[in-house]
């Protein structure tokens, strides 16, 4: 009777194992092919806007996610004076850059930015290159599209136009292609699928009319599809993340997955936590 009662709890011990084992592995493999495929998983640091900066990298760490999207706005803590405002003078944004390094984040993108004029987006630019960001979000002007484009080759960095709902200038991926049409190739979208969901949209079908231009990800998941829609864990909701990925991989995308999650402000870390753990599994199966 000893031996089989022995037998059984060893059993147990042994799917348990496998069942903490399998998560762990699966989030090991999707992180590798993640990899491979200049796949960058973070978040939007606007997840935890009640919060400075410092506390956010902190939450980040706690999601176990690398990569972060700074906005404008956001007090910067840590005993740092000022906001992540693109116009902070030099010495603040060293001591950002000591406060990432030190955090061990890397900041990937920057934005949702609307520059007034050409001075401002030059400053924006010139912030982007000093911190190292690949990918400027932002809702321009139209008539700063020229611009933008001799911006984005002189300095070798990415625009990513965002949609916000309908009726926002940029909700389509029409408006958006018609603001990058015969100019430079780093001049984009940023796919914010959630606020598609919200504009009635499909967001693979968006991802897929946008074929090549897609530079950056707003990534949430909503409970319905509808103006009021709110988060949830990714997985549990309406804007088919795996689709989404799968889509993306067809199409040879690299580049910034912000996880941008307005749900639970004051503690959606689980809610985040999870969520990464399903991307990377999703990531896994590719």
């Amino acid at each position: 009777m000893q031996k089989l009662m022995n037998a059984f709890l060893l059993a147990g011990a042994l799917t348990a194992t496998a069942a903490a084992w399998q998560p762990a592995n699966a989030q090991g493999k999707g992180r590798a092919k993640a990899d491979d495929m200049g796949w960058k998983l973070g978040a939007q640091a606007y997840t935890f806007n009640r919060f400075t900066l410092a506390q956010t990298l902190d939450k980040l760490d706690s999601c176990g996610l690398q990569y972060v999207e700074c906005y404008p706005g956001q007090k910067i803590g840590g005993g740092i004076e000022g906001t992540t405002d693109f116009k902070m003078d030099a010495a603040t944004r060293d001591q950002v850059k000591a406060l990432l390094k030190k955090k061990h984040k890397t900041l990937v993108a920057y934005g949702v930015v609307s520059p007034n004029n050409e001075t401002e987006w030059q400053q924006v630019f010139d912030f982007a290159k000093d911190m190292g960001i690949l990918v400027i979000t932002a809702e321009p002007k139209n008539e700063h599209w020229d611009l933008i484009s001799k911006l984005c080759d002189k300095y070798q960095i990415k625009v990513a136009i965002h949609d916000h709902p309908r009726p926002s200038h940029y909700w389509h991926p029409d408006s958006v292609l018609t603001a990058i049409k015969g100019r430079s190739p780093l001049f984009g979208a940023c796919a914010d699928i959630g606020h598609w969901v919200r504009s009635g949209l499909d967001p693979v079908e968006c991802i897929r009319k946008l074929q090549g231009h897609v530079m950056s990800l707003h990534i949430k998941d909503m409970n319905e599809k509808s103006p009021e829609a709110h988060d949830v864990v990714w997985g549990n909701g309406v804007s088919n993340i795996p689709g989404v990925l799968k889509e993306l991989k067809r199409q040879h995308f690299k580049g910034p997955f912000s996880a941008e999650y307005e749900y639970h402000w004051d503690n959606s870390v689980p809610d985040v936590k999870a969520s990464a753990a399903f991307w990377w599994d999703q990531v896994s199966k590719l």
